[in-house]
């Protein structure tokens, strides 16, 4: 077997990996990335889906802008396929299955492969965590304090800013204002009202806020930053012919992957499935020594040795990475899963009341970011304008019910006037409206329960062991928070004049997974495993819970960073100038 040797190994190149990647290779400190999946805009791997390329990349000049152009085409079907498309929990190699996961129900698990994980179709939404959803829970052992000087080098890095305004936003903030809510100034929610997203994505070239008047193709250099084109769930490649690290959209393997390579530090093997975290008897304790991974194209394994390891593949794959190697397990390994437990609720407007409210006869969805306005309650969860392509919307929006037809529902009185899923000629006369409709996304805040969470399907393995088994069910409390949140969203789009209102009544999607490796239960304030030394979880497994609602990827980057030092402190020379004394 080979054997290679560093100071770190870090299992996953996702959306926080990459983050203490980043911070250790700044502090001097030797990293490898395992990443499962593909590197797309990298110059090792030319065609990433058909050959196996090149091994390992630590160098920036590798990654290629006019790669990512070719690779990420930002058509629906070639980018966001689950079986077929290029973003997908799968292998690079095109020819062969996603990955299995066993999930009993009628549940969707929205998760990506690759560098970049499932930041390659993220919005770039970076709220923090609500304030509350961490000092008043006493199962989180750190306070929100702690966290904002990891937050606040985030906002410089990506950067990160309030959304531009755009007609469909403005159709929000005007139900929001109507529906009586105050606008929400900075970045710490302590109380309800609505907002401009704190996004990363820089603001729109100015060329483009100019009257209109714009008559150019959007390609860089022409054009720089947003070009507002809402591509951002099919790979968010804009703006066209610009370096790989000057996408608008600051995705991981666009902000934070270059950074960490820039260090001279980090290098980063895709290809390569963790498949066992190697440990030994220490002083008192297990100790981990390394891991190893199972090469995807060739199908070797490898192994890698460190002085510490660090697991950052997610919510599913940390825990089922823990439990395959045969680690202790003081029962909340997996458990305490949080998915924000969503819905969705859309309304449609009549072009005279749109021309009234924002000066165009249609909301034009496609127009600006995907998510570029919420309304935040605390306690409660949030709402947020979320815009799909045409093919999601049907989807999402109109065929994911998880209470059946929406001819079989009697009139509930409730705010809106169907529910559930739609077919033939009312869906088809849904999505011919399509221009006219603003569709929002309610994040509740579900709470961790012992319950729901990760276990292994003994009766199902894989080439990488037994695959995960994935639990999740609403507890009646999430319930009616949701149902709060549809029926807020529904009144403030009838606030705004919305002419029809539909609530899916969606069935679990699995996107926005935290706490299932939760700091406090598996995890100590240094995100150090309880019952195995030099083992470490940055990802969001470690969070404690589900930020109160607030999307995860801020919250989960800032801990990564966070986490980064205390690995530096407690195993290597410690930090001279570290970011939370700011």
């Amino acid at each position: 077997m080979r054997v290679q040797e560093t100071d770190v190994v870090v299992v996953g190149a996702g959306g926080d990996g990459p983050a203490l990647a980043w911070r250790l290779g700044e502090l001097g400190i030797d990293v490898v990335v395992l990443e499962a999946g593909p590197f797309y805009g990298n110059e090792q791997w030319e065609a990433p889906r058909g050959a196996p390329g090149g091994e390992a990349s630590s160098s920036p000049d590798d990654l290629s802008g006019d790669l990512y152009d070719e690779q990420f085409t930002s058509k629906e079907g070639e980018m966001n396929d689950p079986v077929r498309g290029k973003l997908r929990w799968g292998p690079a190699n095109e020819d062969r299955a996603p990955w299995e996961r066993t999930v009993p129900g009628h549940a969707l698990i929205s998760q990506l492969a690759g560098v970049g994980g499932t930041t390659q179709h993220y919005y770039a939404n970076h709220p923090r965590a609500f304030v509350g959803s961490i000092d008043d829970q006493p199962h989180w052992p750190i306070d929100y304090a702690d966290l904002v000087p990891y937050y606040q080098h985030l906002e410089e890095a990506h950067p990160i800013e309030p959304a531009p305004t755009t007609p469909k936003a403005e159709l929000f903030f005007e139900g929001a204002r109507r529906s009586g809510y105050d606008l929400t100034t900075g970045y710490n929610v302590t109380d309800e009202g609505y907002r401009p997203f704190p996004n990363a994505i820089p603001q729109p070239d100015e060329r483009l806020t100019r009257d209109g008047d714009y008559d150019g193709d959007f390609h860089y250099p022409d054009v720089e930053g947003d070009t507002m084109a809402m591509h951002e769930h099919q790979g968010g490649p804009q703006p066209r012919g610009a370096p790989f690290e000057e996408r608008a959209r600051r995705s991981s393997n666009v902000s934070l992957v270059p950074r960490a390579m820039k260090t001279g530090n980090v290098e980063i093997r895709p290809n390569a499935f963790a498949t066992q975290i190697l440990a030994d008897e220490g002083p008192g304790s297990i100790e981990a020594t390394g891991v190893e991974f199972r090469d995807t194209w060739a199908g070797t394994t490898e192994r890698i040795d460190a002085d510490a390891v660090v697991l950052a593949a997610g919510c599913i794959e940390t825990p089922r990475l823990w439990l395959n190697s045969d680690l202790p397990d003081n029962g909340w390994v997996g458990k305490g899963l949080t998915t924000h437990w969503f819905d969705f609720v859309a309304g449609v407007f009549d072009p005279g009341t749109l021309e009234d409210v924002i000066g165009q006869r249609a909301v034009e969805p496609h127009q600006g970011q995907a998510a570029g306005s919420r309304l935040d309650v605390p306690d409660v969860g949030g709402i947020a304008v979320n815009t799909f392509a045409p093919g999601i919307t049907a989807l999402s929006m109109y065929g994911s019910s998880r209470n059946g037809w929406w001819f079989e529902r009697e009139p509930s009185g409730e705010p809106w006037d169907t529910e559930g899923r739609l077919a033939g000629k009312e869906l088809k006369a849904r999505m011919a409206d399509y221009r006219r409709t603003l569709t929002l996304i309610c994040h509740t805040d579900d709470r961790p329960r012992q319950e729901n969470g990760i276990s292994l399907d003994v009766s199902t393995k894989d080439e990488h062991g037994y695959v995960p088994l994935v639990e999740w069910e609403p507890h009646p409390d999430d319930d009616e928070r949701r149902l709060e949140l549809a029926r807020r969203g529904a009144e403030l789009l009838n606030e705004a004049g919305a002419e029809h209102v539909h609530r899916t009544d969606a069935a679990p999607i699995l996107l926005h997974m935290q706490s299932s490796m939760a700091m406090g239960r598996v995890l100590d304030e240094g995100c150090e495993a309880y019952d195995v030394a030099r083992l470490f979880v940055a990802d969001h497994s470690a969070l404690a819970n589900g930020v109160g609602g607030a999307n995860p990827t801020h919250s989960g980057q800032a801990l990564a960073l966070r986490t980064a030092e205390h690995v530096a402190e407690r195993y290597f020379d410690g930090v001279d100038d570290p970011i939370g004394s700011v």
